[in-house]
């Protein structure tokens, strides 16, 4: 294989290639708006275990493809007969597994930039949520979409990434409501990195993901993994101490060169 180039799997349910060190993960189910099934869960639960060692791959970019929108969130045409036949563990098992897919986003070392154009409900928004960057297109729009389906308005993450991206006293208007954050707002609100047109979108992300792909690549994993640390650190002490171990890991290894 190319060391610059890994072929899309066209047998996926979304195609993924590297090209230049930056990643390129593209949902791939349009005629469901790219609504999460079985083979989508399983299928990003692997190229996430294999994002988390790999160092080829410096950054990603996340789209929705040609879909209308990035992603509608769970399929539920295939997901809700299913619920109904699992045992209490059967279905706590399928949460948990759709839900540790946003931890391990946060974990793999790459940064994620989310390009998003239409909806993006459900899972979809968790998507968005979970990854480190997000440029819109124009007619971006998100909801915890969990609530509109009588389930609980904290779901796949939201609880958690929501109010550290825009306060808690919007987050919860979005979470108990599931009313509709358009991209003016997103933007106005801290959300989203970038709001351009559709067809910007993918050569923006490119743009800071080659900014990136031009710094030490140790630097930009390391800086990622600080950020989600201290997020929840226990205070500015705990915070530099995480910042004072990497800077000087990070001096050594350039001495070491």
């Amino acid at each position: 294989m190319n060391k610059d180039t890994k072929s899309e799997n066209q047998d996926q349910p979304f195609k993924f290639k590297t090209k230049n060190n930056i990643g390129y993960l593209t949902l791939d189910r349009p005629s469901t708006y790219n609504a999460f099934d079985h083979s989508m869960v399983k299928a990003f639960e692997t190229l996430l275990q294999q994002l988390r060692y790999d160092e080829e791959t410096r950054v990603i970019i996340l789209d929705g493809g040609d879909a209308k929108g990035f992603c509608a969130g769970l399929d539920i045409k295939v997901y809700a007969p299913q619920i109904f036949n699992m045992t209490p563990i059967q279905a706590y098992n399928a949460q948990v597994r759709m839900s540790r897919l946003f931890l391990a986003m946060r974990q793999i070392p790459q940064p994620v930039i989310a390009c998003v154009h239409g909806a993006a409900a459900g899972i979809g928004f968790s998507l968005a949520m979970a990854s480190d960057l997000r440029i819109l297109a124009e007619n971006a729009r998100f909801s915890a979409a969990y609530i509109n389906i009588g389930l609980g308005g904290a779901d796949m993450a939201s609880s958690y990434f929501l109010p550290r991206l825009i306060g808690a006293g919007r987050a919860y208007e979005y979470l108990l409501t599931g009313n509709w954050m358009d991209a003016t707002d997103a933007l106005n609100l801290g959300f989203a990195s970038r709001v351009v047109s559709k067809d910007e979108m993918i050569s923006t992300a490119e743009d800071l993901a080659k900014t990136m792909v031009e710094k030490n690549p140790m630097g930009i994993r390391m800086t990622k993994e600080a950020i989600n640390c201290n997020l929840d650190c226990a205070g500015l002490e705990a915070a530099l101490n995480m910042e004072d171990r990497n800077q000087i890991m990070m001096s050594y290894t350039y001495r070491m060169k």
